[in-house]
């Protein structure tokens, strides 16, 4: 869910900036690259501060809710997306867009023509996203509580797991958590080879 909503905001917004000139653009590319490094357990801090009891959404009673824990994995896969979108879309030939125009198509269509020449470097940028949030462990047990049945991950058992000496069982988690970000980024890869036989 949180890759999903980080790809629907970060592909439209970092071609929006790549493509784009205004007053400020560069300090907000700055900001972008400056999240795009944002240690995770700040971006929980965050969430967890906003959501709780005494913060301006503490009203919502999402702490300690899978719903915080995908705002928390959202703000920190959303400015990777967004970066390496803007840089792979900003590679593009620049040319194309002029061409296209003069060529009779809208606005959009050029976009859409430089966003799809910009895919290997944005699929890149789906990966990388996805692998923030599955690797994830400090903002989540933060917002989450790592509560069993409920906000419980993958990542946060293994932690659990090995503070109580389980290491077997934490190692097993481990390489399970491996296979699935493996067949995930496998299947990435395979729709990156199969949109560039069809170019």
């Amino acid at each position: 869910m949180a890759l999903a909503i980080s790809t629907v905001l970060g592909i439209p917004l970092g071609a929006w900036l790549a493509l784009t000139r205004f007053p400020g653009k560069r300090l907000l590319t700055t900001l972008i690259y400056t999240g795009m490094g944002l240690p995770p357990v700040v971006a929980g801090l965050v969430v967890f501060l906003f959501l709780s009891r005494s913060g301006p959404f503490g009203d919502l009673g999402w702490l300690f809710t899978i719903k915080a824990m995908v705002i928390a994995q959202v703000i920190i896969a959303t400015p990777l997306i967004i970066g390496v979108t803007m840089s792979s879309v900003a590679g593009v030939d620049p040319a194309l867009r002029p061409q296209l125009r003069a060529l009779g198509a809208t606005g959009w269509q050029a976009t859409w023509a430089q966003l799809f020449e910009a895919r290997f470097g944005v699929i890149v940028g789906i990966v990388a996203g996805f692998g923030s949030i599955i690797s994830e462990v400090g903002a989540v047990m933060l917002v989450g509580g790592n509560i069993e049945g409920r906000t419980r991950v993958m990542t946060t058992a293994i932690v659990l797991e090995s503070r109580q000496g389980k290491f077997d069982l934490a190692l097993a988690l481990g390489i399970i958590l491996l296979l699935i970000s493996f067949v995930a980024n496998a299947v990435l890869v395979g729709l990156q080879g199969r949109t560039g036989g069809h170019a």
